[in-house]
């Protein structure tokens, strides 16, 4: 009874100070349920092909059943929410791309969240470079071209949404190379993607894994990658560096992040689960061949990863003078 209570008064007093922010015994029995791993956009997206791809193997690895849940909306803010107001017991999850991490701070007036408060991070997992592509339609076959086209005639330019890395990253590259197109905003990748198949546009930048396999199969262009260094996988592609678009990178991170307060103990053990998981050969395997650089980080650099993406695309941000309520 005395270490009982020992062990309650000690509680109480973490609780007091707000140090502890679940029972220190429901760290200790993590997990012992299901963990919810939302992705903040339609199925089909770079995030939910990564999500997929390794939700079976953390649930080996962990004892536990994983359920992947879409929640789509404000290019990726209404998941990035929903997880930041969930429980700090290590059960919620959210695998999302730079969007609603490290741009949406800038680019929303009235967000409801603040990533860099309200969320900690949990792993980095992959990097997918853009592509520029463009519907097989169009009269161009490397960057100069289809910049001068887009002088020529109205191209129309599909983002993903409104404020995203792909949008951004089309941004950057007109005002780089004087380029015009039009944007034409949607609610995810796989429709700008679709849409572009179809010639309803006729421009996409977007990330290499949901990109990649419509390359392969005809329906798309590829014209150039933005990457600083061509890649082994499509070597015989050059960069948009490489075609005057000097200094220009841009790509689709993916990584994990866990409500603020969640335990160190169990953010741990989620890093360790996922770095085993996206490591494991099946799935390093399908995921390299669709172009996606596997890349992980311990939680601390995976914050400081965060961190530094968001004042790089503040710039760019505060440049387009792009703003959303």
């Amino acid at each position: 009874m005395l270490s009982r209570h020992r062990f309650l008064c000690s509680a109480l007093a973490l609780a007091a100070t707000g140090v502890l922010s679940v029972p220190a015994f429901a760290a200790d029995n993590w997990p012992s349920k299901s963990i919810r791993l939302v992705v903040p956009y339609p199925p089909g997206g770079s995030s939910d092909i990564i999500a997929r791809s390794i939700g079976q193997v953390i649930s080996q690895e962990l004892k536990q059943t994983v359920i992947i849940e879409n929640k789509p909306g404000a290019n990726g803010n209404l998941g990035a929410e929903f997880v930041s107001r969930a429980a700090p017991d290590g059960y919620t999850w959210l695998l999302a791309d730079l969007g609603a991490l490290a741009i949406s701070p800038s680019v929303y007036t009235k967000l409801s969240f603040d990533p860099s408060k309200d969320l900690r991070g949990a792993a980095m997992l992959a990097y997918s470079p853009h592509m520029l592509v463009v519907h097989p339609g169009v009269k161009a076959n490397n960057l100069k071209e289809l910049v001068e086209l887009s002088k020529q005639q109205d191209l129309n330019f599909a983002v993903t949404a409104t404020g995203s890395a792909p949008h951004l990253a089309g941004v950057e590259l007109a005002r780089l190379t004087g380029a015009k197109w039009v944007y034409v905003p949607y609610k995810g990748g796989v429709q700008s993607v679709q849409d572009t198949v179809a010639g309803q546009t006729q421009v996409l930048m977007n990330g290499m894994l949901a990109t990649y396999p419509h390359v392969q199969s005809g329906k798309l262009k590829l014209l150039g990658i933005s990457k600083e260094t061509r890649m082994p996988l499509i070597a015989d592609v050059p960069t948009l560096a490489e075609q005057g678009a000097k200094g220009f990178a841009s790509g689709t991170w993916q990584g994990v992040v866990l409500p603020a307060k969640t335990p160190e103990a169990i953010v741990q053990r989620v890093n360790k689960a996922l770095v085993s998981a996206i490591r494991s050969p099946d799935v390093r395997a399908r995921l390299t061949v669709q172009g996606a650089e596997l890349v992980t980080m311990t939680p601390a650099e995976t914050d400081k990863f965060f961190n530094a993406e968001r004042a790089r695309w503040r710039t760019v941000v505060q440049t387009s003078n792009l703003q959303l309520d």
